[in-house]
């Protein structure tokens, strides 16, 4: 059976990412851009995953081995995208490009396997230490825009998203202006290294006993390395400890945490942790607390 390339849902969430006037005719050439892709690379699909800026498909490759074809409307992602796997190249903590063909928005991946998320997992600290550390030790590249670009994308999203939610009465202005104006400080200043941008437990991947979690679906930029600790530094948080918690985890297998910044960090991106849940209705202690941090 075929796999369903585009559904409602996911055509309905391009659309509110992109607008329908990118989005529309994007999806309804689909199945041609990637019949033709297949053909180039000699790829089998064999399903389709959802994702906030386009399509991703795990195919079989023309040696029966796992790959991954990513498809995105938005071409800047893909440039963006490549620009810091490309960083990666030869990192084995960063999922490896196969080939590109950009002017599509399309990149394609090695498979990892067996390529299960770090997500809902007990967390192995000693190797998210050793992601964190060979990720951040790379030369940044020229072709990456500074993570004040990405903090601005990430609370000027939050804003729209926040409009007529649930969240929208817990996330003032006033709350998410004081959040922006922290970040855009810690992000002008401090270390400069390539950032992943989106370093949370769904995007670190199982790649083996061998080769350990390896970091995917970056949106990097060059600054600060400690804003990609914010996500795993929130794991003991939710789930009633402390951000100290995290940090003494961590602190181990991270040379040069500076626990200060790693802090400031969460309280500055505390409202945008505390976005999806509370666009749900799940007000819980975790969210009181973020709440709380970023007064």
């Amino acid at each position: 059976m075929a796999a369903v390339l585009i559904d409602d849902s996911a055509r309905a969430r391009l659309v509110g990412r992109f607008g329908a006037e990118l989005a529309e005719p994007w999806c309804d050439t689909l199945p041609d851009l990637v019949a033709r892709l297949s053909a180039k690379w000699g790829l089998t699909v064999r399903e389709a995953r959802p994702g906030n800026t386009g399509r991703t498909l795990l195919c079989t490759g023309p040696a029966g081995e796992l790959q991954v074809l990513k498809l995105t409307p938005d071409h800047e992602v893909a440039r963006l995208e490549f620009a810091g796997l490309n960083a990666w190249a030869g990192c084995p903590r960063a999922v490896q490009v196969l080939d590109t063909e950009l002017e599509a928005g399309a990149i394609l991946l090695e498979g990892l396997v067996p390529g299960t998320e770090l997500r809902g997992r007990e967390v192995p600290w000693p190797q998210i230490g050793a992601l964190l550390t060979e990720l951040h030790a790379v030369a940044p590249p020229a072709d990456l825009p500074p993570l004040t670009e990405r903090v601005t994308f990430m609370f000027d999203i939050t804003e729209r998203t926040l409009a007529e939610s649930a969240a929208e009465h817990l996330l003032p202005p006033g709350l998410l202006a004081k959040a922006r104006s922290r970040a855009l400080a810690l992000a002008g200043d401090g270390p400069v290294a390539v950032v992943h941008g989106d370093l949370h437990p769904g995007n670190v991947l199982d790649a083996g006993p061998r080769r350990g979690p390896v970091a995917i679906d970056p949106r990097p930029s060059v600054g600060d390395p400690a804003f990609d600790l914010a996500d795993w530094l929130y794991l003991p948080l939710s789930a009633g400890g402390t951000l100290d918690d995290g940090i003494e985890a961590l602190r181990p297998h991270l040379p040069g945490l500076d626990a200060g910044r790693a802090r400031a960090w969460c309280a500055a991106l505390a409202p945008l942790a505390a976005l999806a849940p509370l666009r749900r209705g799940e007000r819980t202690p975790f969210t009181d607390v973020l709440l709380e941090m970023a007064r």
